[in-house]
């Protein structure tokens, strides 16, 4: 699963070659589920970025509150499970980033082992996302509610060691195919795979589990004496 992620340095967002303009973004460490987050979305009128909620809602939910179930989509499924399926065919969204976290269980501790992850430099990412705009049906000239998801998938080498599942991480020379909702199931379905390009990963404190911590201790590296035995 992807339970945290953050941009600390969002200025470099227009790297990716989106060709979008992204609206001021102050640096964020510790993004949780239920927050904002910055989307890419492409529909008729084009490509945009969008504030969205991180947690996705179908269309058909009675209510917004299932959200807090649907903050990740499993690659493998994705096509079929009903939460997902229509927003996978038509609605496939990028969220930018440049780290994400993952809890490792650590024999003999109580209390699992965050670590963060991040391409050499810092360098920003996208991330596969999921998006539907709900509406209530019993106010349906409310302003819609725009939420989303992050896809996982199997881990790669770095990432086993630390969790049994990472997020999708979208190469830009894909980003067109991948937001364009013509291209087909299948070939979007082939881009869900393990990224296999260089990763640097290293555990952090436990500042991180509470989510009202958002500042750049979240992705301090712990001293070398206190990484887990690897």
């Amino acid at each position: 699963m992807c339970g945290r992620y953050g941009f600390g340095n969002p200025a470099r967002f227009d790297a990716l070659g989106l060709g979008v303009q992204f609206p001021p973004l102050g640096p964020r460490f510790n993004v949780a589920p239920s927050q904002s987050v910055p989307l890419v979305t492409q529909d008729a009128d084009g490509r945009s970025v969008r504030v969205a909620r991180w947690g996705l809602v179908p269309g058909w939910a009675d209510e917004p509150s299932i959200g807090a179930r649907l903050a990740n989509a499993r690659g493998d499924t994705v096509g079929t499970k009903p939460s997902f399926r229509a927003a996978f065919k038509h609605r496939r969204g990028l969220m930018p980033a440049d780290l994400f976290y993952e809890w490792q269980l650590v024999p003999g501790q109580k209390t699992k082992q965050p670590w963060c992850i991040r391409l050499p430099d810092d360098a920003p990412f996208l991330l596969g996302a999921l998006w539907e705009e709900w509406t209530p049906r019993n106010d349906p000239i409310a302003e819609p509610l725009s939420t989303c998801a992050v896809i996982t998938t199997e881990p790669n080498t770095v990432m086993s060691r630390i969790h049994d599942r990472m997020p999708v991480l979208i190469h830009p020379a894909d980003a067109a195919e991948w937001l364009d909702p013509k291209t087909p199931k299948t070939r979007a379905q082939a881009l869900i795979a393990p990224y296999t390009g260089p990763l640097e990963n290293y555990p952090v404190s436990l500042w991180l589990n509470t989510p009202r911590h958002d500042d750049a201790r979240c992705a301090e590296p712990l001293p070398r004496m206190d990484w887990p035995d690897e």
